[in-house]
């Protein structure tokens, strides 16, 4: 091949074809050559689209059809090690990968009791090399977030309708610790060859710190041994000719929380149920839904609704509060399956303590201009769609609910996405009345917020971060990572305002992805006056399955933070 024909093949998407060779064929059913792949895949995580296009090049976007086909018979070279994290220009590069694969989506966690114990998630593309398709990144810290002790992917879990069966590990990592720092790690969990017409759930599993400090993942990356319990928490069932009377259901975007709830300590899960209704790309319909699990992972709830008739919905997101209640957020979307402008109703309903029956639907706010899916920031071309994060604080003996989401204040076109901001809202009351939402970032583009309550001091304040672009005045595209922390008794008044990065990040720059992925979010954790922050970044240079020079390529990074009071 020549030097010009592997440059082209270098470009944005391009090796996806070569690591098909990677992953078996499935033989759990047909492949649902119905499904295109098209606006009905913007809305599912991006992790299944990106892994769905990889094995079906034909679906693929347009631009980058041609290109997976010349690649498919490229060889990927054996697997190796790597070394420990480096410094990057902000904290550190959070992975050992020697191949130079991406990593994003990053979910990120701190042991309250010991915060020497810090545990972070990632869609992790090494998983294309994983010979089950596992590609649910964990990366474990034993000293503080200050290197990296051990890493690996998440292994597969056993369907719950044929404990025979497992399905590997799908991305949209999540990473939470517990009581006595017993750490869980989940997302998403289907066969990545045909996602849709197969078996899917929900996958949490669990483990110790000296479980991931010490269990071998150097000839198993994907070592069951690191996570002695798992299970799927919820099941969907695939078929590949769905119909409005006989829908596939497919399980999506799940976030979790483990807490003090009522008599004992519960995982609260939520997620998006997908009715896949017909071949056509609207033709589904969603549901938000919510399972409780013992902190063992022994016995689960069976799914309990929470949407209920929204039709159109996606980002649930779940908190246990210091007050043992259980508060799930999640948005309805209006415009998009009638291909209309679309609008954004972010909503809450609550739980008591110890109870698994929610109380009333909220209405949190109405956002006029989300940035919807299908659009794009004005100067960036990765998939993005307004996410809401909640948290929860007490304040003056009750409890305080916050919601932290991204908008647009332009949207030209209904679909570009203009001086993205990041705003807040609060409600003292269960969501029966909310504050007018304040704007926490100050000009440019600002995208992926996530919140986090402190727990821990006297005057304890709320941690955020998010992606902005606004240091880039000329072109609106390179970003940076920010922090911001406010006090819970003034929301309003923003106290601490800071830029990660050192140098802004050209998200573009991976030899893979390009610009089309860099995951749906990013966290914060905060425990007293720390906070960790996990993002992706392309400023580490490497060589690309060990071929060429070495290129900026997307990897996780981790950075301390101390704040407030």
């Amino acid at each position: 091949m020549s030097v010009k024909a592997r440059a082209r093949l270098l470009a944005v998407g391009v090796l996806l074809g070569a690591l098909l060779l990677a992953l078996p064929a499935s033989s759990a059913g047909p492949k649902q050559k119905r499904l295109t792949g098209g606006k009905q895949l913007t809305h599912f995580s991006q992790a299944v689209a990106l892994r769905f296009w990889a094995e079906n090049p034909e679906f693929a976007p347009k631009e980058l059809t041609e290109r997976l086909e010349q690649v498919r018979a490229e060889e990927h070279p054996g697997k190796d090690r790597g070394k420990p994290g480096a410094p990057g220009a902000a904290g550190i590069v959070f992975n050992a990968d020697e191949f130079g694969l991406p990593q994003n989506e990053e979910s990120v966690t701190a042991c309250r009791a010991n915060t020497s114990y810090v545990l972070e998630g990632t869609n992790d593309y090494r998983g294309l090399l994983d010979p089950l398709g596992n590609f649910t990144g964990w990366h474990f810290s034993n000293d503080g977030g200050r290197s990296l002790a051990n890493e690996g992917l998440l292994p597969p879990v056993p369907l719950l309708s044929d404990p025979a069966t497992e399905v590997p590990s799908g991305g949209d990592p999540v990473m939470v610790a517990g009581k006595g720092c017993a750490m869980f790690g989940g997302g998403l969990a289907y066969d990545a060859v045909d996602p849709f017409s197969n078996p899917n759930g929900i996958a949490v599993s669990k483990s110790s710190p000296s479980i991931l400090a010490s269990c071998d993942t150097a000839a198993d990356p994907a070592n069951p041994d690191c996570w002695p319990t798992r299970r799927l928490v919820a099941e969907g069932t695939g078929i590949p000719d769905p119909t409005p009377e006989n829908p596939g259901h497919f399980l999506d975007k799940p976030w979790f929380d483990v807490g003090w709830s009522g008599d004992a300590e519960y995982v609260w899960i939520a997620y998006s149920d997908f009715a896949i209704t017909g071949p056509g790309d609207l033709d589904f319909t969603a549901e938000i839904f919510a399972v409780r699990c013992t902190s063992d992972l022994a016995t689960c709830t069976e799914p309990i609704p929470i949407s209920v008739d929204d039709v159109d919905v996606q980002f649930a997101d779940v908190t246990i509060g210091p007050d043992g209640r259980v508060y799930v957020t999640w948005s309805q979307i209006f415009g998009e399956l009638t291909e209309e402008p679309q609008t954004f109703v972010h909503k809450l309903r609550v739980a008591e303590a110890g109870s698994t029956t929610f109380g009333p639907e909220k209405i949190v706010a109405v956002e006029e201009l989300p940035i919807p899916f299908g659009g794009l920031l004005n100067a960036n071309d990765f998939r993005i769609a307004t996410y809401p994060k909640n948290a929860v604080a007490p304040h003056r003996g009750n409890s305080r609910v916050f919601v932290v989401w991204d908008a647009c204040r332009y949207r030209p076109l209904d679909t570009v996405c203009e001086e993205a901001y990041v705003k807040l809202t609060w409600s003292d009351d269960l969501g029966d009345t909310w504050a007018d939402p304040v704007e926490l970032s100050r000009g440019g583009n600002n995208y992926f917020p996530s919140i986090d309550w402190d727990g821990e001091r006297r005057g304890a304040d709320l941690a955020f971060t998010w992606f902005s672009n606004r240091r880039d005045g000329q072109f609106d595209n390179r970003q940076d990572i920010e922090f911001a922390s406010v006090d819970v008794s003034r929301p309003w008044d923003v106290e601490d305002r800071r830029v990660l990065t050192s140098g802004m990040n050209e998200s573009e720059a991976d030899p893979l992805l390009g610009g089309l992925f860099i995951g749906d979010y990013i966290e914060v954790a905060a425990v007293g006056d720390r906070a960790w922050v996990g993002y992706n970044a392309n400023y580490r240079q490497k060589e690309l399955l060990g071929e060429g020079v070495p290129v900026p390529q997307q990897d996780n990074y981790l950075d301390r933070v101390r704040f407030g009071g």
